[in-house]
């Protein structure tokens, strides 16, 4: 690392250490709500102060990414799924760091190749060794002006402690074993250090633990010490059969047409066999259908990616077989879609259920570029699947599926009567509204004002800290608060 530290380096790391103080606030103080966007707010505000006069790299990808942490962090305030809570916590970190190494990487640094991700991992090494590096020095600067004998003389007084910690150990329980009084003086022993604050302690090790560690990283983000474009794998570059893939291909191929005929005659035509009802077809077959289906575009991207294809005959024959095989995925993918929608006409919606519809739609956006890319080799599947995976990731997190979700399941009301109020519960927040509006319409649902009783009391008592402010639940512990149940 660089032999001194210059004054605007020094500024940065006041400012890292408030960014720490403002992490440790905004996630170790209470449950995650506006305090994720707050944080982001900042910690970008100290990134760009720090590189102001840098002029960033793969810009368009780059504005693209940081669009997508903005919004992602802004669902902790917006929304209230718990399975978009937990996620988020590992993605958005990852989806910053990903970000920050590729706009001040270098023009000539190829993102969607494989040696990106190693270049990333070598950033973060390379912070956690500027760090160590900069301890180092600083103990240097401290040893400046103390001479050398009283430095050996602390030296030898720590090691004798740390020797004497296993011996000590060993005498006190055999005291402690021989004499009464003397073990009730070493019990009371704990109670002198109360003055200590255990927690302020630990808050103390996070804030310098998150100071350094946003330090360090941003420091070295635009060393040059690693140039990305030698790290190029050595030796031959791994390749495929074409006559092998060809075989396989047509034989798989074989297997999906016949079930493809399977599915036409008695499944797209409405018609079923004797022994099955349509919820009951639909919930034996869909998740296996699904599973076949991505198997058979990992087996379209290995393809793609790795057999040789010398001669025009032996591209020419995996095009087609290729093209078949996305072909085929896609009547899977539609038998799916068909089953699954039969299942929650017949059973409701759910959150899971409304989650892997909107996932199906993803695969044959996926799909329909592959069938592309097989005959325009040019394109690349990584760029696309990468933007597309977070564009669609970032969409099901903003738009609350809990809202369609409980959308659904009150239409299904409207036309059936049926509804599951504990599932609505035991949704976000989303679901208590839905409580709320359908208590509205009919108060002798059973178990209805029970669960909303449950969740007033709940409204009326819980105080919860400014960085877990969310706007759902204040909607719902609104409307829940006027209800009135006499």
């Amino acid at each position: 690392m660089e032999s001194k530290i210059t004054k605007s380096d020094g500024i940065f790391l006041v400012l890292c250490l408030l960014l720490g103080i403002l992490g440790e606030e905004a996630f170790f103080r209470s449950e995650i709500g506006i305090s994720y966007f707050v944080f982001i707010s900042g910690f970008y505000s100290v990134f760009m102060w720090r590189y102001r006069h840098y002029q960033f790299s793969h810009q368009r990808l780059g504005y693209l990414i940081i669009c997508c942490i903005w919004l992602l962090s802004a669902s902790y305030f917006l929304n209230n799924n718990q399975l978009f809570y937990g996620l988020n916590i590992l993605v958005i970190p990852w989806l910053v760091i990903f970000h920050l190494v590729l706009i001040t990487s270098p023009e000539n640094v190829r993102w969607n190749k494989p040696t990106f991700a190693p270049f990333i991992f070598a950033k973060l090494i390379q912070s956690l060794k500027f760090n160590i590096g900069f301890a180092a020095m600083f103990g240097k600067s401290l040893k400046q002006g103390v001479k050398e004998d009283k430095l050996i003389i602390w030296k030898k007084v720590i090691l004798g402690i740390v020797i004497s910690l296993p011996i000590l150990f060993v005498v006190l329980n055999l005291l402690i074993s021989a004499d009464t009084e003397f073990e009730r003086l070493i019990g009371g022993i704990p109670q002198w250090f109360h003055v200590i604050n255990v927690e302020r302690t630990m808050r103390l090790i996070v804030i310098l633990f998150l100071t350094f560690a946003f330090f360090g990283f941003m420091q070295i983000l635009v060393k040059k010490n690693l140039n990305v474009n030698q790290q190029q794998i050595n030796g031959q570059k791994f390749q495929l059969d074409g006559i092998i893939t060809i075989t396989v291909l047509i034989i798989i191929n074989a297997v999906y047409l016949l079930f493809t005929v399977v599915q036409f005659r008695y499944f797209f035509s409405g018609t079923l066999q004797a022994d099955y009802t349509f919820a009951e077809y639909a919930r034996k077959g869909f998740f296996e259908l699904l599973f076949v289906t991505l198997i058979n575009l990992s087996i379209t991207v290995i393809v793609l990616t790795f057999v040789n294809r010398a001669t025009s005959f032996l591209r020419r024959g995996l095009q087609i077989l290729l093209t078949i095989l996305v072909l085929a995925s896609s009547v899977l993918l539609c038998s799916a879609f068909l089953r699954l929608s039969m299942y929650e006409d017949a059973y409701g919606f759910t959150f899971t259920r409304v989650l892997v519809h909107s996932f199906m739609i993803f695969l044959v956006v996926i799909f329909t570029y592959t069938l592309v890319k097989i005959w325009m080799e040019k394109l690349s599947l990584f760029h696309f699947y990468f933007i597309t995976s977070l564009i669609y990731y970032t969409a099901i997190t903003i738009i609350d599926l809990d809202k369609i979700v409980v959308k659904e399941n009150m239409n299904r009301y409207e036309l059936s009567g049926k509804i599951d109020v504990h599932y609505l519960n035991h949704l976000s927040y989303r679901g208590v509204l839905g409580l709320v509006d359908l208590y509205e319409k009919n108060q002798n649902i059973p178990d209805l004002k029970k669960i909303l009783l449950e969740r007033k009391q709940e409204a009326l008592t819980e105080d919860l800290s400014w960085q877990s402010y969310n706007l759902q639940r204040e909607q719902a512990y609104t409307e829940l608060k006027k209800l009135d149940f006499n």
